[in-house]
């Protein structure tokens, strides 16, 4: 096959402010365009201002492209990263290739038209620390592009599916929520925050040796998962999204010997995992090691291998209510229903003194606890004293970041350090899938 071109979704809102690097112009028209615009939507239809508030152009869709190929970069101005999460802010970014301007849920929506080794160049940079040794960069590089082949492949597509009854929502989160282009720009996805993250030579090499090359089984491409931190076993595909084993997505210990000798779907084995530190590739607390992989913005997330959050009965009450459009009156009681084998939880039963309820999958439950989400779902429930069967205080003691699924970041960091090549990477987190080059 030849190298596919994508449509990354950059962002959406009511105004959209561009810098123009190079020449463009609007497709179909001919009117050349250079520095800074601003989009907006009224009336079901976008229009293109100039600096003075001139309107230049007005359209449903409107399709802005470089007059050179080897000239087109272009900057947006205000992207929303980590969308709800703990580390949410907004930066200007800026992109290669073509942008598309389209009207999606009343807002003008932005997506950016690229080949996929140029877009890998970005999610590199912007998953990880770009001066990340080359090994590293590689193992990363070849999940990427198995995961958004994986999503641009008609027939793979999975059915968006969720129960929501007067007793329980099931919910998981996947493709099916975008319509308009192939993959999103944000965490939902991958993180594609441009090119101004691709800053190393590192990037580029580990892009070039491993270029076309996917995970691959079953003759199909590998939807690659991945997550931060597994907190020492990651998780079955099928306890995080769609009911369905998926062979080389199966929960494994992260060490040396990936065999996982406790059961963690035991609500006394999970706690007596997770409330203590066991001996894990993704058990590291140097600093300096975890700097030279991950960003600026998760540098400041500490203590993800084991962490902890208390809740006064107020705040886990209007958090609860509010996250969920629930109102449970005070919370009595939080009680894992289904934990998978990584010790994740996904059913949780939260009773109150006027609501009993169940929550699922695992992103579902970090939602619903927290006023952005939860680390992960893999955790256990300590209560304070009781006044009148209501406990005044609720502790959640969690292990890892993230759904756990797939290769664990900070766990591949140490497998590297220690000697392990990319490929070792690879077989140790998914298992039976081998390396192909299809282009």
């Amino acid at each position: 096959m030849e190298e596919p071109k994508i449509k990354v979704g950059i962002c959406l809102g009511t105004k959209i402010t561009i810098n123009l690097l190079n020449e463009y112009y609007i497709k179909n028209i001919g009117i050349l365009l250079y520095g800074r615009y601003n989009a907006l939507i009224s009336n079901d239809i976008i229009t293109i201002f100039d600096s003075g508030d001139n309107v230049i152009y007005s359209n449903k869709e409107i399709s802005i492209l470089p007059s050179k190929q080897d000239k087109n970069t272009f900057e947006i101005e205000d992207v929303t990263i980590g969308i709800d999460f703990h580390w949410e802010k907004k930066e200007n970014q800026r992109f290669c290739g073509d942008l598309d301007l389209i009207i999606e849920d009343n807002n003008v929506s932005a997506i950016n038209n690229v080949k996929i080794e140029k877009y890998l160049v970005s999610v590199i940079s912007s998953e990880m620390n770009a001066n990340a040794s080359e090994e590293y960069l590689k193992t990363h590089a070849i999940i990427s592009r198995s995961w958004v082949l994986s999503r641009i492949d008609a027939d793979k597509q999975k059915k968006f599916n969720f129960e929501d009854t007067d007793t329980k929502r099931i919910k998981w989160y996947g493709r099916e929520e975008h319509s308009n282009f192939d993959v999103c720009a944000d965490d939902h996805c991958q993180r594609y925050q441009g090119i101004t993250r691709a800053s190393t030579n590192n990037v580029i090499n580990a892009i070039e040796a491993t270029k076309g090359t996917v995970l691959y089984s079953n003759n199909e491409i590998c939807d690659a998962r991945f997550s931060k931190c597994c907190g020492g076993v990651s998780e079955d595909f099928e306890n995080v999204w769609e009911d369905e084993k998926v062979e080389y997505l199966t929960a494994i210990k992260d060490s040396a010997s990936n065999q996982i000798k406790i059961d963690l779907t035991n609500e006394e084995k999970a706690k007596e995992w997770i409330k203590t530190t066991p001996d894990a590739f993704c058990n590291i607390t140097d600093s300096n090691l975890l700097s030279t992989v991950l960003n600026d913005y998760d540098v400041t997330t500490t203590n993800f291998y084991r962490w902890h959050i208390c809740y006064s009965q107020k705040e886990i009450s209007e958090i609860i209510k509010e996250r969920s459009g629930i109102d449970f009156g005070q919370v009595i009681k939080l009680t894992p229903l289904k934990r998978g084998r990584s010790g994740r939880i996904y059913e949780l039963e939260v009773v109150g003194t006027k609501k009993t309820y169940i929550f699922g999958k695992e992103l579902e439950i970090r939602k619903v606890l927290s006023k952005s989400h939860l680390y992960s779902s893999a955790f256990v429930i300590e209560y304070g004293e009781y006044d009148n069967n209501i406990p005044n205080q609720i502790n959640i003691y969690g292990a890892g970041w993230g759904h756990g699924v797939g290769l664990c970041q900070i766990g591949a960091v140490k497998m590297i350090e220690e000697g392990y090549n990319h490929e070792k990477v690879l077989k140790h987190y998914f298992k039976g899938a081998e390396l192909k080059k299809i282009y």
